[in-house]
């Protein structure tokens, strides 16, 4: 009986680890993908998450970390904040940038241009139109980052995504294979 108790223990036990695997892999992989597929459209409660991928922001940011950036009025932002928006010239076209404000003008209509620039870069970014931004970098993940900068790699990508995924599915079919067996030896 003693035995039986600690068998069910373990077995849900077991059933919470699996969910909070599932639902840790599963909730990177929505992000990623919202980040990724949505080409930066959307956000989630406004907030919008970026990777750093040039290293214009070295030492602050650093090449593969994770950023959320919230989105804010035009007017929240100061000097000194970091930023994220769309470039829309030169080498910038098209592409999320990060980059801290150096300064700030006002259109005769009352809209914000921000000039910004990456703390590694000698020269100033084209500048930044309101309507580019996506938002003011609120905080870096470390955890994320740190899960990012690994499953990027092919052994990262084994070890932290395909290996967590076969043992949730083989552990359910060992499980139901398990009280299978059970059952029919019950009715013997």
């Amino acid at each position: 009986m003693k035995k039986l108790k600690e068998n069910k223990v373990v077995k849900v036990i077991s059933i919470i680890i699996k969910i909070i695997i599932f639902i840790l892999l599963l909730g990177f992989i929505i992000s990623v993908c919202l980040q990724r597929f949505s080409n930066n459209k959307l956000s989630i409660m406004n907030y919008r998450m970026f990777t750093v991928i040039s290293g214009s922001m070295e030492p602050l940011y650093k090449i593969g970390d994770v950023l959320i950036a919230k989105e804010v009025e035009p007017s929240e932002i100061k000097v000194g904040d970091k930023i994220s928006y769309l470039g829309r010239a030169n080498n910038f076209a098209n592409k999320v940038v990060t980059h801290e404000v150096v300064g700030i003008d006002k259109t005769e209509d009352g809209k914000y241009l921000f000039h910004a620039k990456g703390l590694a870069n000698i020269v100033e970014d084209p500048i930044v139109y309101e309507d580019q931004l996506y938002g003011k970098v609120i905080y870096k993940c470390l955890l994320i980052s740190f899960v990012y900068k690994i499953v990027s790699t092919n052994i990262g990508f084994y070890l932290f995504i395909i290996i967590p995924v076969l043992y949730i599915v083989s552990s359910e079919i060992i499980s139901i294979m398990i009280d299978k067996e059970e059952k029919r030896r019950s009715k013997e």
